[in-house]
């Protein structure tokens, strides 16, 4: 059974940081790539970034520069630092997993085989 729990979510001034935790249990196999979509209110879910079981990373354009994936893996715990936050950050951030690896757009968990946690709130706001 694999459970991902979310952590790190706040309210934050612009220009301010956050880092995000996901820590993963239930994992069965090391080839699981793990990533971060956000979805704000009326707005369609987004991809923001992922690490694949090689470790290698992507990235929305709208984070590039500002976010940085990366993991732990002998704790099962991936992180999502957030610096130079804008508004149009804010939105429910979920962490992903799975064992379909990295999609062709770049996004993880996306396949039938994906998971999700249950969100963190990040909110950005003067």
């Amino acid at each position: 059974h694999v459970q991902l729990v979310e952590s790190g979510g706040g309210l934050v001034q612009p220009g301010g940081s956050l880092r995000l935790s996901c820590a993963a249990s239930g994992l069965t196999s090391s080839r699981y790539c793990m990533g971060w979509f956000r979805q704000a209110p009326g707005k369609e879910r987004e991809g923001v970034a992922a690490i694949d079981s090689d470790g290698s990373t992507t990235y929305a354009d709208s984070v590039k520069g500002r976010f940085t994936i990366s993991q732990d893996n002998g704790k099962n715990i991936v992180y999502l630092q957030m610096n130079s936050l804008k508004a149009e950050d804010s939105a429910m951030y979920y962490c992903s997993a799975d064992r379909m690896g990295v999609d062709s757009g770049g996004n993880c968990g996306g396949s039938e085989f994906g998971y999700r946690g249950q969100g963190t709130q990040v909110t950005v706001s003067s």
